[in-house]
């Protein structure tokens, strides 16, 4: 999708992350994915079309910011700095936050629609 921007890594991730002024900036953390543009992440691959789709239905002046964390083996290692990150501390994906705020989806939550729709409707900012 066009008006979601993707990031790959910890360090792209990372400076975005730094650089935020302010805005209303949701990330979602995927796993990597393949020459078909397909992820590792069983679970990624499913909740994928759902965030999409809720984004473009319900989002309200805010940026999507897709973030790549990796290939599996990267993902799974406890040490890897996606797991350690004060800001996101992930420990599933996908997973679905709004910078700064409390609003967090995690694994199967990112394919509910009604989760979704809360999510991304909210006006906070």
């Amino acid at each position: 999708m066009e008006n979601i921007e993707k990031l790959s890594g910890y360090n792209e991730f990372r400076n975005y992350a730094d650089n935020i002024k302010s805005g209303n900036v949701n990330f979602y953390f995927t796993g990597s994915k393949n020459e078909s543009g397909v992820s590792w992440c069983p679970d990624c691959v499913e909740a994928l079309p759902h965030v999409e789709e809720a984004f473009e239905k319900y989002q309200n002046n805010c940026t999507l910011i897709s973030v790549d964390v990796g290939d599996r083996a990267y993902w799974k290692d406890m040490s890897n700095p996606f797991r350690l990150d004060k800001d996101i501390k992930l420990m599933v994906i996908p997973t679905l936050i709004r910078w700064k705020k409390p609003q967090r989806l995690e694994g199967d939550q990112c394919a509910k629609k009604d989760l979704l729709q809360m999510f991304f409707s909210d006006e906070e900012d």
